[in-house]
């Protein structure tokens, strides 16, 4: 019998060798509709474990949960890389009003930044001053800020089709806010949160200090964008009016977690690595569906999909699901740090950190020549309205990756509603589309199957695509 199943394997994988790229790929995504994992995996991840914020007992759970289910793929290889994690913890719920005059209060919508200090235990209560670019507050001056609360009200640019332009357009102002109001005495910082359209939710994300002293550090916090447009008004008919709010957060000690990573060893380019990945912390608001559990399971399935379409890959391909990108990026630089330490070779890596939505294609970090190569692959996936394919970032967690030589990507979804639910509490299960996320672990797996079966420099590479 057991002579028998590995016959029929083989036969399975010798016709997948016949058939032409796009029969492949059809294959692929014919696997990944109906019989995808990932949908599953996610569910468990988002409503069994729930957020996975960096040294939490919900990372630590999601650390188990993912070894053992790449354990049953029946990969090559499971392991776990140890990484010394931050570990913030937000405490009670916060809470916040705005004071027009003693006694008359409206409450407002708030949430700690993620690494900020907490108020003092009875709350911090002061007049605000409203900018909406470091520029704006240097101008106003320590006369004018200090003592005062430092509201930051830049909105995301509406009118950007690229929503993650937008959002890099105005995240220095949540990341780097309270050391620079810091610089002119100002006792604490209430940021807009990143989101493009108007609602009551509001959105955490990592600040900094700096090398701010301990004791000039300010407490920093998220308004929902509706709240934010109401304390944009009361200033403008009252800048006498004062902001209330109290959050119980703290920084404790490091403590270990780990990347978890899967391969499946390469048949002819053993020591060639490609890696597919996404980050399993997320957030404690919500339980992190979108950012960035649709990643990780996407990048499960990847390897998943090409076992079940019958695909040997040549090189070894690797899962890796890193720990920390939310607060601190030691993932992804352990993971870079160990493969140079052994002087692996990674030639190619692909990140999904865009959410689980509707995928469109991918932007390319590499050469000219390797995107040339990315190019003459477009036709493959026009059949799926796949059509995206440009130059420019990858992920943060295979950045530390790249040489000279090698090729990093991202899924690029589509990204109108993502910002919607990125860092919130309605970043939730309910909110990923089951199709939609399988469309996008089928389009990795595409990308992967291509780059491993040509290399990525076409020259020394000469086998021509099948079409």
């Amino acid at each position: 019998m057991k002579q028998l199943t590995y016959i029929i394997f083989i036969l399975f994988t010798l016709n997948i060798y016949s058939q032409t790229d796009e029969e492949v790929i059809k294959t692929i995504y014919t696997q990944s509709l109906t019989n995808g994992k990932s949908y599953d995996w996610l569910n468990h991840l988002s409503n069994q474990i729930g957020s996975r914020l960096s040294g939490s007992l919900g990372a630590e759970k999601a650390v188990a949960y993912t070894k053992e289910e790449l354990e049953k793929l029946g990969l090559d290889k499971v392991w776990l890389q140890p990484v010394m994690v931050p570990r913030w913890v937000r405490g009670a719920k916060e809470f916040a009003f705005i004071e027009t005059k003693p006694g008359k209060t409206t409450n407002v919508n708030i949430c700690a930044l993620g690494g900020s200090i907490a108020t003092p235990a009875l709350g911090l209560k002061a007049n605000v001053v409203e900018v909406k670019s470091f520029e704006e507050l240097e101008q106003l001056g320590k006369e004018k800020v200090e003592g005062k609360i430092v509201f930051y009200n830049r909105p995301m640019q509406a009118d950007l089709i690229h929503t993650f332009e937008a959002y890099g357009g105005c995240v220095n102002q949540r990341y780097q806010g309270a050391v620079e109001a810091a610089k002119y005495g100002a006792v604490g910082v209430i940021v807009r949160s990143m989101n493009l359209r108007l609602d009551d939710l509001p959105h955490t994300g990592s600040m900094t200090y700096d090398d701010l002293p301990v004791e000039r550090r300010i407490p920093s916090a998220a308004i929902s964008t509706n709240d934010a447009e109401l304390l944009s008004t009361m200033l403008a008919l009252d800048d006498s009016v004062k902001f209330y709010f109290k959050q119980n957060c703290k920084q404790l000690a490091d403590v270990q977690s780990y990347n978890v990573i899967g391969q499946i060893t390469g048949s002819e380019y053993p020591n060639e690595y490609m890696v597919v990945g996404g980050h399993l912390d997320s957030w404690d608001l919500g339980d992190g569906s979108h950012d960035d559990g649709a990643g990780v399971v996407q990048s499960m399935d990847v390897l998943r999909l090409l076992k079940e379409s019958g695909i040997k890959p040549k090189r070894s391909i690797r899962v890796v699901l890193f720990m920390n990108e939310e607060n601190g990026l030691r993932g992804g630089n352990k993971y870079a740090e160990v493969a140079k330490q052994k002087g692996e070779n990674h030639v190619f890596a692909l990140e999904s950190d865009s959410g689980g939505f509707t995928p469109r294609g991918f932007s390319f970090d590499c050469s000219d020549a390797a995107f040339s190569q990315v190019l003459s692959w477009q036709a493959l996936f026009k059949p799926y309205l796949i059509h995206y394919f440009e130059k420019g970032g990858s992920g943060a967690d295979v950045g530390p990756l790249k040489t000279d030589t090698n090729v990093l990507a991202g899924l690029r979804p589509d990204s109108q509603r993502y910002f919607d639910y990125h860092h919130a509490s309605n970043d939730t299960f309910d909110a990923v589309n089951k199709r939609e996320l399988e469309l996008g672990a089928a389009t990795m797996t595409a990308l992967v199957y291509l780059f491993d079966k040509y290399g990525i420099n076409p020259i020394s590479n000469p086998e021509k695509i099948k079409n």
